[in-house]
């Protein structure tokens, strides 16, 4: 099987994990919330999630992606909640929370195990980082939307995303 890749300005990078495409059973996976308590994807069943990945909150593309679904958040109703994971320490995601005002999205972490990157095949293999991606999993638990960005520094189609997502409510 060959390698998946995605680009950081032009070049290769290797993704580890699990290949996830739509139909798929979503992966239950295990992240830390701000706070440090352990976050099981699962606790979030019955519920449309928009997966939002990122490599870090603190470069522009990751701040502008978050912010716009912590905007769009305010818009799809309580049927729908909106996670952005990154590798980032829980303790910096907190700060760029409070200074970006984002309080519709769950932020979260997955630096201490890598559990959504392998199970989502997000990976970035070589960096320890999270490739850029977005998922939509129905309240079902079938992934319903799948992008990984192949050049991490653009951003996603947010309204491929969000058509899916208004077609699920």
């Amino acid at each position: 099987m060959a390698n998946r890749t995605v680009n950081m300005k032009g070049k290769p990078l290797v993704l580890a994990g699990n290949e996830i495409k739509v139909g798929d059973k979503a992966p239950d996976f295990e992240v830390v919330g701000k706070d440090l308590s352990a976050v099981k994807f699962s606790s979030f069943a019955g519920k449309v999630c928009i997966i939002s990945c990122v490599p870090s909150l603190d470069t522009s593309v990751c701040d502008i992606m978050t912010r716009r679904f912590n905007e769009e958040a305010t818009k799809l109703g309580d049927d729908v909640v909106v996670l952005a994971i990154s590798m980032d320490l829980p303790f910096g995601q907190n700060r760029w929370c409070i200074a970006a005002d984002v309080k519709n999205v769950f932020i979260l972490s997955d630096h201490r195990t890598a559990s959504f990157g392998q199970a989502y095949g997000v990976l970035l293999k070589d960096l320890r980082l999270l490739a850029r991606a977005v998922f939509v999993v129905d309240k079902k638990g079938v992934v319903r939307y799948e992008e990984i960005v192949s050049e991490i520094t653009h951003e996603p189609n947010y309204d491929e995303a969000l058509v899916e997502v208004k077609k699920l409510l």
